[in-house]
């Protein structure tokens, strides 16, 4: 596998995790914590700029998105259809949240549907 040429960051105080190019945003996961105990990461959006599209930024996007949930022991919920797909692909890295998890995420993302 090619190495990656773009950086990866977590920009938590605005929900945002960016893939970087040059000093250019050229992808995003759009998400947010999940209140309450137990805590999650919940992806919402994943984008890639049209001219950066089939360069697998989206899957380094989310292969980070789960690594950063690990490293923190919490789970991801992945609302946004991209990355659970990805999940559904890679089981191994991707662990499938509880259903009450779920459900709570998506009672949050429907408080504030405008944010996203």
């Amino acid at each position: 596998m090619p190495e990656q040429e773009f950086d990866i960051r977590d920009n938590r105080s605005k929900g945002l995790l960016e893939a970087y190019e040059n000093g250019q945003v050229i992808g995003r996961i759009a998400y947010f914590t999940l209140e309450g105990a137990p805590a999650a990461l919940v992806a919402v959006h994943t984008v890639v700029e049209q001219e950066h599209e089939g360069r697998g930024i989206a899957g380094a996007l989310v292969r980070e998105f789960y690594a950063i949930a690990a490293r923190e022991a919490v789970p991801v919920v992945p609302l946004c259809p991209y990355a659970a797909k990805w999940a559904q692909r890679h089981p191994d890295e991707a662990p499938e949240p509880p259903a009450e998890l779920v459900a709570a995420a998506k009672e949050q993302l429907g408080k504030s549907p405008q944010q996203w």
